[in-house]
């Protein structure tokens, strides 16, 4: 039974996912990102059928274990623009250490503002990194792991549905700008949605998905401990 269950959630989750992408790339349409789309239909589906979070991850869990792999073959673009790396390399790391702190500083002071317990500030401080990132980062500031990995589902689609009009809103136009803040806001779903707008960008992207959870692991604890303890 488990095995079965584990195939129609494998096969349900790729069949809707290939759909929703190919909806997405017709209309073009920023709410139609299909991660967003995916996840909310996969939703409306396990309420419907009755299906319960632990039943889904007898076969999502599986989908998970390609994470590592994905963010892997991002090495591929970053290879081919190796150029623009060592070009922009400097002023690319001052930016992503910039935006990583802002992103780690902002999500806990508004919180801090709106007294929200402080289980929910911990798992909300890594929320622009990569789900098994802010899940290690939420065990060792002794929150929640799951938390952690909603929150960071909410900053990856928001960005890949807003980011792209919010830059250009602020009149954001390089690509390394670009592709820095999707990957240091938005994680790997932000990277997807940077390399949809170009390789380079997917590159610079990818690299600052990678500079931004290193930063995070490294100063998050201490941020959360040094405000909460203030």
């Amino acid at each position: 039974m488990n095995v079965l269950l584990a195939i129609i959630v494998i096969l349900a989750t790729i069949l809707i996912y290939i759909l929703m992408k190919r909806v997405y790339e017709q209309y073009r349409f920023p709410l139609l990102v299909p991660t967003a789309t995916t996840t909310l239909i996969l939703v409306v589906l396990l309420l419907l059928c009755q299906i319960d979070y632990k039943q889904y991850m007898v076969g999502g869990k599986w989908i998970g274990e390609l994470l590592g792999p994905a963010v892997v073959a991002l090495a591929y673009p970053l290879f081919r623009n190796k150029h623009i790396l060592k070009k922009y390399g400097f002023s690319l790391s001052l930016g992503v250490v910039g935006g990583a702190l802002v992103g780690i500083f902002s999500g806990i002071y508004l919180s801090v503002l709106l007294h929200i317990d402080s289980t929910f500030i911990k798992a909300l401080a890594p929320k622009s990194v990569t789900s098994p990132v802010a899940m290690d980062v939420a065990m060792i500031t002794k929150s929640s792991p799951s938390l952690a990995a909603v929150y960071v589902m909410i900053a990856g689609i928001s960005g890949a549905v807003f980011g792209n009009i919010l830059l250009k809103y602020c009149h954001v136009n390089h690509f390394v700008g670009i592709g820095a803040a999707f990957g240091t806001g938005a994680h790997g779903i932000g990277t997807a949605k940077a390399l949809e707008l170009g390789e380079e960008k997917g590159a610079i992207s990818s690299v600052a998905m990678t500079l931004s959870a290193i930063v995070t692991v490294l100063l998050c604890p201490a941020a959360i401990s040094f405000i909460l303890n203030a």
